[in-house]
Protein backbone atom coordinates (compact mmCIF):
# COMPACT_ATOMS: atom_id res chain seq x y z
CA UNK A 1 0.00 0.00 0.00
CA UNK A 2 2.18 2.24 -1.27
CA UNK A 3 0.12 5.65 -2.15
CA UNK A 4 -2.60 6.50 0.87
CA UNK A 5 -5.22 8.59 0.03
CA UNK A 6 -6.84 11.45 1.14
CA UNK A 7 -9.77 11.00 3.68
CA UNK A 8 -12.19 12.48 0.76
CA UNK A 9 -10.74 10.01 -1.70
CA UNK A 10 -11.18 7.24 1.34
CA UNK A 11 -15.14 7.81 1.99
CA UNK A 12 -15.66 7.95 -1.87
CA UNK A 13 -14.12 4.80 -1.73
CA UNK A 14 -15.99 3.45 1.28
CA UNK A 15 -19.65 4.37 -0.64
CA UNK A 16 -18.63 2.85 -3.73
CA UNK A 17 -17.81 -0.40 -1.67
CA UNK A 18 -20.95 -0.73 -0.09
CA UNK A 19 -22.79 -0.15 -3.47
CA UNK A 20 -20.63 -3.19 -4.66
CA UNK A 21 -21.14 -5.17 -1.68
CA UNK A 22 -25.32 -4.52 -1.65
CA UNK A 23 -25.00 -6.02 -5.74
CA UNK A 24 -22.30 -8.31 -4.74
CA UNK A 25 -22.15 -9.89 -0.63
CA UNK A 26 -18.45 -10.59 0.55
CA UNK A 27 -19.66 -14.01 1.65
CA UNK A 28 -20.72 -14.81 -1.31
CA UNK A 29 -16.35 -14.21 -2.42
CA UNK A 30 -15.00 -15.80 0.90
CA UNK A 31 -16.89 -19.22 -0.02
CA UNK A 32 -14.23 -19.75 -2.20
CA UNK A 33 -11.82 -19.02 0.49
CA UNK A 34 -13.56 -22.21 2.81
CA UNK A 35 -12.74 -20.26 5.73
CA UNK A 36 -13.65 -22.31 9.29
CA UNK A 37 -13.97 -21.36 12.46
CA UNK A 38 -10.70 -20.97 14.66
CA UNK A 39 -8.94 -19.64 12.03
CA UNK A 40 -6.47 -16.59 12.09
CA UNK A 41 -6.80 -14.39 9.05
CA UNK A 42 -5.19 -11.61 8.15
CA UNK A 43 -7.26 -8.57 5.66
CA UNK A 44 -3.90 -6.71 3.52
CA UNK A 45 -5.41 -3.41 2.54
CA UNK A 46 -8.43 -4.03 4.57
CA UNK A 47 -10.31 -0.50 2.70
CA UNK A 48 -13.43 -0.28 5.03
CA UNK A 49 -13.44 -3.59 6.36
CA UNK A 50 -16.07 -5.85 3.72
CA UNK A 51 -13.94 -8.65 3.81
CA UNK A 52 -12.75 -8.44 7.44
CA UNK A 53 -16.08 -8.01 9.44
CA UNK A 54 -17.83 -11.03 6.70
CA UNK A 55 -13.94 -13.11 7.92
CA UNK A 56 -15.15 -12.00 11.52
CA UNK A 57 -18.06 -13.66 11.58
CA UNK A 58 -17.04 -16.91 9.53
CA UNK A 59 -14.16 -17.22 12.18
CA UNK A 60 -16.59 -17.02 15.21
CA UNK A 61 -15.52 -16.50 18.49
CA UNK A 62 -12.46 -18.73 18.85
CA UNK A 63 -10.63 -16.88 15.12
CA UNK A 64 -9.21 -13.30 15.19
CA UNK A 65 -9.17 -11.49 11.74
CA UNK A 66 -6.39 -9.03 11.25
CA UNK A 67 -7.37 -6.00 9.33
CA UNK A 68 -4.08 -4.19 7.97
CA UNK A 69 -3.63 -1.07 6.15
CA UNK A 70 -1.85 2.64 5.37
CA UNK A 71 -5.01 4.70 6.11
CA UNK A 72 -5.47 5.38 9.39
CA UNK A 73 -9.17 5.51 8.31
CA UNK A 74 -9.70 2.12 7.37
CA UNK A 75 -8.50 1.11 10.36
CA UNK A 76 -11.06 3.00 12.29
CA UNK A 77 -13.81 2.32 9.71
CA UNK A 78 -13.45 -1.51 10.02
CA UNK A 79 -12.87 -1.51 13.77
CA UNK A 80 -16.00 0.89 14.30
CA UNK A 81 -17.83 -1.71 12.03
CA UNK A 82 -16.51 -4.70 14.01
CA UNK A 83 -17.99 -3.25 17.44
CA UNK A 84 -21.30 -2.57 15.84
CA UNK A 85 -21.68 -5.81 14.15
CA UNK A 86 -20.75 -7.15 17.86
CA UNK A 87 -17.38 -8.67 16.78
CA UNK A 88 -15.05 -9.09 19.04
CA UNK A 89 -11.88 -10.84 17.79
CA UNK A 90 -11.66 -8.14 14.40
CA UNK A 91 -8.56 -5.69 15.55
CA UNK A 92 -6.89 -3.05 13.01
CA UNK A 93 -3.17 -2.52 12.27
CA UNK A 94 -1.83 0.46 10.74
CA UNK A 95 1.08 0.11 8.47
CA UNK A 96 2.23 -0.25 4.91
CA UNK A 97 4.08 -3.88 4.79
CA UNK A 98 5.29 -5.23 8.37
CA UNK A 99 2.55 -6.17 10.54
CA UNK A 100 4.48 -7.21 13.63
CA UNK A 101 2.71 -10.17 13.71
CA UNK A 102 4.05 -13.42 15.04
CA UNK A 103 5.86 -15.58 12.22
CA UNK A 104 3.37 -18.88 10.74
CA UNK A 105 0.55 -17.43 12.90
CA UNK A 106 -2.04 -16.83 9.90
CA UNK A 107 -4.12 -19.65 8.50
CA UNK A 108 -5.52 -17.45 5.92
CA UNK A 109 -3.79 -13.80 4.15
CA UNK A 110 -6.29 -11.95 2.09
CA UNK A 111 -4.82 -10.03 -1.10
CA UNK A 112 -7.86 -8.06 -3.00
CA UNK A 113 -7.74 -5.22 -4.75
CA UNK A 114 -4.00 -3.45 -3.76
CA UNK A 115 -1.58 -5.57 -5.49
CA UNK A 116 -1.58 -3.19 -8.52
CA UNK A 117 -0.64 -0.46 -6.33
CA UNK A 118 2.28 -1.59 -4.20
CA UNK A 119 5.57 0.31 -4.10
CA UNK A 120 7.28 -2.66 -3.20
CA UNK A 121 5.08 -5.94 -3.59
CA UNK A 122 8.00 -8.23 -2.91
CA UNK A 123 7.99 -6.89 0.50
CA UNK A 124 4.55 -7.68 1.20
CA UNK A 125 5.07 -11.42 -0.34
CA UNK A 126 7.48 -11.99 2.03
CA UNK A 127 5.48 -11.14 4.68
CA UNK A 128 2.73 -12.71 4.45
CA UNK A 129 4.95 -15.61 3.48
CA UNK A 130 6.43 -14.61 7.01
CA UNK A 131 3.29 -15.06 8.70
CA UNK A 132 1.32 -17.97 7.52
CA UNK A 133 1.54 -20.91 8.88
CA UNK A 134 2.62 -23.75 6.64
CA UNK A 135 0.18 -25.37 4.68
CA UNK A 136 -1.49 -21.39 4.72
CA UNK A 137 -3.18 -19.97 1.69
CA UNK A 138 -3.02 -16.56 -0.02
CA UNK A 139 -6.08 -15.62 -1.30
CA UNK A 140 -5.89 -13.35 -4.45
CA UNK A 141 -7.35 -10.89 -6.25
CA UNK A 142 -6.78 -8.04 -8.42
CA UNK A 143 -9.86 -6.49 -10.79
CA UNK A 144 -6.94 -4.17 -12.50
CA UNK A 145 -4.55 -7.44 -13.32
CA UNK A 146 -4.75 -9.90 -16.15
CA UNK A 147 -4.68 -13.52 -15.09
CA UNK A 148 -1.22 -14.34 -16.18
CA UNK A 149 0.19 -10.90 -14.38
CA UNK A 150 -1.59 -12.09 -11.32
CA UNK A 151 0.20 -15.68 -11.43
CA UNK A 152 3.99 -14.87 -12.56
CA UNK A 153 3.70 -11.91 -9.96
CA UNK A 154 3.03 -14.07 -7.13
CA UNK A 155 4.74 -17.07 -7.56
CA UNK A 156 8.16 -15.61 -9.28
CA UNK A 157 9.74 -15.49 -5.70
CA UNK A 158 9.32 -19.13 -5.04
CA UNK A 159 7.73 -18.09 -1.65
CA UNK A 160 4.06 -19.18 -3.33
CA UNK A 161 2.01 -21.84 -6.08
CA UNK A 162 -0.87 -21.64 -7.47
CA UNK A 163 -3.38 -24.00 -5.94
CA UNK A 164 -6.65 -22.94 -7.92
CA UNK A 165 -8.42 -20.48 -9.77
CA UNK A 166 -11.49 -19.59 -8.61
CA UNK A 167 -14.58 -17.35 -9.97
CA UNK A 168 -13.44 -14.68 -7.96
CA UNK A 169 -10.18 -15.15 -6.24
CA UNK A 170 -6.80 -17.16 -6.99
CA UNK A 171 -5.80 -19.48 -3.99
CA UNK A 172 -1.60 -19.60 -3.43
CA UNK A 173 -0.29 -21.94 -1.23
CA UNK A 174 2.90 -20.94 1.18
CA UNK A 175 6.12 -23.13 0.01
CA UNK A 176 7.79 -23.66 2.77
Amino acid sequence: MDNKMNNIGFKMMSLFFKIRDFIRPREEVLKEVKIKPGFHILDYGCGPGSYSICAGKLVEEKGKVYAVDIHPLAIRSTEQRAKKAGLKNVEGIVTDCKTGLTKNSIDVAFLYDVFHGLGNPESVLTELHRILKTGGILSFSDHHMKEGVIISSVTKSGLFKLMESNKYTFSFAKVS
